[in-house]
């Protein structure tokens, strides 16, 4: 795992190489990604460290993905990903935690997941930017995912497809760690 500094300047740097590569203002990037201008300040200082939730308005108002944002070196045309690189960027109560393993850059972004959700934690997302899917194929365990109030069990060796630009939450309410994997595809900006 890279060292979370390295991570912290990585985002600090990609934000505003990102921001400023699209013109915009610091009021105009936290207006559209609906955090304060402040946190945007923080960020590419390296003040401070955002939680997933922030990444995941920021990546979308720049229209950018989490992998771009937390991107430490250039990529070259072909790019094997050691699992030392891998970022661990949400961590629940319970010793759960939801690794990025990879990620596309924008126009067609596309992001593999590692979960492991242990027995009592839950993660809850608000709605991913218009025409946002995810894929999860559940490889241990029994996820219970509830898209906008409607609750779906996911066993092991299942695998489940829904819109993600909608409030979505992952929770293990069983007895047994939950392995899975995800795949997040955003559309181009714009489209």
């Amino acid at each position: 795992m890279p060292d979370p500094k390295v991570v912290a300047r990585a985002i600090a740097r990609n934000v505003r190489r990102l921001r400023t590569g699209r013109g915009y203002t610091l009021d105009e990037l936290a207006s559209r990604a609906g955090v304060s201008r402040g946190m945007v300040i923080q960020i590419e200082q390296d003040r401070t460290n955002p939680s997933v939730g922030t990444l995941v308005r920021i990546a979308d108002a720049l229209g950018a993905s989490i992998a771009q944002l937390v991107e430490v070196a250039d990529a070259p045309a072909v790019r094997v990903v050691p699992a030392a690189e891998a970022v661990p960027l949400w961590r629940g109560d319970h010793g759960s935690v939801a690794t990025l393993l990879a990620g596309t850059e924008p126009p067609q972004s596309v992001e593999l997941w590692q979960w492991r959700l242990e027995p009592g934690d839950s993660y809850a997302s608000g709605a991913h930017l218009a025409g946002t899917r995810e894929l999860l194929h559940v490889l241990a365990g029994q996820l219970t995912l509830t898209v906008e109030g409607e609750t779906h069990l996911i066993g092991p060796a299942d695998t489940v497809l829904f819109s993600a630009d909608r409030e979505h939450r992952y929770a293990n309410e069983a007895d047994q760690p939950v392995r899975l994997v995800m795949v997040v595809s955003a559309p181009a900006l714009g489209s």
